[in-house]
């Protein structure tokens, strides 16, 4: 009987938690420009009043000397007004290095950081690009939290960002 309690107990506790996942796919593509550089890129979650719920990601140049590089936070103008401004980078598990042409994937767990707990609702995510000697582009993916059913939905950008893919995972 303790055999089998203890068995029992191990096997719960190496169970992977039921919580919903949002992955999610960033491509930066590659540009033909005379001088290229890396965008700054942000994505968040946003609530139907515009409010941010949660800060997914910043990817800026945290190695230029004096800090400069968080001055140019300010190109991502929508990100910046609603979050970045109150906000002291860098921040543990969101802030990172800028990246390279390509896709890059990220995945965020319900309950964890910097997810954390979304009540259900409609939320909107939001991803942010701007480059130096280049342009600006923001795409928005609404969806609904807690998602019911395994679901991907796709942004298309224009000149800074390519797609943006978002798979939801109950």
């Amino acid at each position: 009987m303790r055999r089998t309690l203890l068995l029992a107990t191990g096997l719960l506790a190496a169970a992977p938690a039921l919580a919903a996942n949002i992955d999610l796919e960033v491509e930066i593509p590659r540009l033909s420009v005379a001088e290229y550089h890396r965008p700054y890129v942000a994505a968040w979650i946003e609530r139907p009043d515009n409010s941010v719920a949660a800060n997914l990601a910043v990817w800026y140049d945290g190695k230029m000397r004096n800090n400069e590089g968080t001055k140019w936070l300010k190109d991502l103008r929508q990100w910046w007004r609603r979050a970045g401004r109150e906000l002291e980078v860098p921040i543990d598990g969101v802030t990172s290095a800028t990246r390279a042409p390509g896709k890059h994937s990220l995945s965020f767990a319900e309950g964890s950081a910097p997810l954390g707990k979304l009540p259900a609702g409609e939320y909107r995510l939001i991803v942010e690009a701007a480059r130096e000697v280049g342009g600006r582009e923001l795409l928005t993916v609404p969806f609904q939290w807690p998602p019911q059913k395994a679901e991907q939905l796709k942004a298309q950008g224009q000149h800074e960002l390519g797609a943006i893919t978002v798979q939801l995972k109950p």
